[in-house]
């Protein structure tokens, strides 16, 4: 009898999922909110159509080891652009979420943009939020088999489309569409576009809100970067309590009760599916729409709107609050700083590369001249969209001559050239064993495009 009671009452370490139905709601929020998704997936799909000259705009050309972002073509030296692309966009999203708390998870997360498509389909198909319950809760029939089987294409439709545009970021879309129709693509082309599909297909149509509160580790730590002064979506206890449903015209005080008529509206809008009058939770991803549903809600009750709204935390206790706080003005002057440099440095950026190596099987060697040599591998990177010739020549040590077979070398657009020059110089001019020497190149038909690298030229030297 005790072992069955202990049972009985053991807690639950999991709690069977339960399908949550947003319902749909209009306001300047989720206007707001509409405007930003559509741009965002805008930006997604409709880039890899654009064209720059006659390539592709935007094109990561992994096979080529070449990164075309429109004029701009980066190579895998310049990967340290992405590393400060990368942190720019963390100090970004601690800057917003010191700010305006999880506006990019209620915005422009994509888990939020394609869980919003997906809905939209839902909602075209199947109907409002009572009809998708009704529907669910039904027996399955032949009309509910026609309606899910639409839904599912139109979804699977729209999952291998994204499966598709996100393998064009990496081979050109007119190849990929010929390679699709004519049924050659390649395996791991295959492979991405069905496996960014299925991911898509999973996480919008049927994880949705798990992956914010099960997968994202970004509620979990959004807490580090809240204060007292960042922006919350927030219920005003003060003046919605106590709750009470009322006939419409109702003055709250004469009915001894607060402005919240405890309609739900606002949890059923949710999308996370909590209770925003139970305080701030780390399920709120702050897209604002039980804001527009209690605004809705507050008009139709003759109500001054308000009872759930953005807020701060000193805001609510009737503190003031501070925008410009020394938290945000740190946060924009490090990405102030870090956007100029970045900005400055690839406007300075040379599209040429060259790498010096300096033989070591030989130290050195004495001509018949009675000249030291050293001998050199060199390097030549034309990140440069054009063809160009470049001349070669080097100094560092008093009467030093370079020897090469070419007087101007010619290198192709996005190409290497390999080239083995001489350097003699004469002992009596070196001063120690290891001196420093400069290779320069300059190309024929571009004065911005120069290069200068160090290397060692060995010898006895004097000491």
């Amino acid at each position: 009898m005790g072992t069955q009671q202990a049972e009985t009452e053991a807690p639950e370490f999991y709690a069977k999922h339960k399908k949550i139905y947003p319902r749909e709601v209009s306001g300047r929020f989720s206007r707001l909110r509409l405007i930003s998704l559509l741009a965002l997936l805008g930006i997604y799909y409709l880039t890899p159509l654009l064209q720059w000259g006659d390539r592709q705009a935007v094109l990561f050309d992994l096979p080529a080891r070449k990164f075309y972002i429109f004029g701009l073509t980066l190579w895998p030296q310049d990967f340290i652009y992405l590393a400060a692309i990368l942190i720019l966009a963390g100090l970004s999203l601690f800057f917003f979420t010191a700010l305006l708390g999880r506006v990019w998870c209620g915005y422009a997360c994509p888990q939020t943009v394609w869980t919003e498509a997906y809905l939209w389909m839902e909602r075209k198909i199947e109907g409002n939020r009572s009809r998708r319950m009704k529907l669910d809760k039904a027996p399955m029939s032949a009309a509910k088999f026609r309606i899910k089987l639409l839904k599912h294409t139109a979804w699977i439709t729209f999952s291998l489309w994204t499966g598709l545009t996100f393998v064009a970021y990496f081979t050109p879309i007119d190849v990929l569409i010929g390679k699709l129709f004519s049924a050659s693509l390649g395996p791991w082309e295959t492979f991405w576009i069905l496996f960014y599909s299925f991911a898509t297909y999973g996480n919008a149509g049927f994880m949705r809100e798990q992956v914010c509160l099960y997968m994202c580790p970004y509620a979990r730590f959004q807490s580090a970067m809240f204060d007292s002064d960042t922006l919350i979506v927030a219920y005003h206890p003060e003046r919605g309590e106590p709750r009470g449903s009322r006939r419409r015209g109702t003055e709250p005080k004469s009915a001894g009760l607060g402005d919240c008529i405890d309609c739900n509206v606002c949890v059923q809008a949710c999308p996370t599916g909590i209770d925003i009058r139970d305080g701030l939770q780390y399920e709120c991803i702050a897209c604002s729409l039980c804001i527009d549903a209690c605004d809705g809600i507050m008009d139709k009750m003759s109500y001054p709107r308000g009872l759930i709204k953005y807020t701060t935390e000193n805001s609510a206790q009737g503190k003031s609050q501070h925008i410009l706080r020394p938290r945000i003005m740190v946060y924009a002057t490090i990405l102030l700083v870090l956007c100029g440099a970045l900005f400055v440095h690839i406007s300075q950026r040379v599209a040429l590369d060259l790498d010096v190596i300096r033989d070591r099987n030989t130290l050195y060697r004495e001509t018949r001249d009675g000249l030291i040599e050293n001998v050199y591998t060199l390097k030549i990177l034309n990140m440069d969209s054009n063809p160009h010739r470049y001349i070669l020549s080097a100094d560092g040590i008093d009467g030093m001559k370079l020897v090469t077979d070419q007087d101007e070398i010619m290198v192709e657009a996005g190409s290497v050239y390999q080239i083995v020059v001489r350097i003699q110089a004469d002992e009596f001019n070196l001063e120690k064993r290891s001196v420093t020497v400069n290779f320069h190149l300059q190309a024929t038909d571009a004065n911005h495009l120069v290069m200068v690298e160090e290397a060692r030229f060995v010898g006895p030297g004097k000491s």
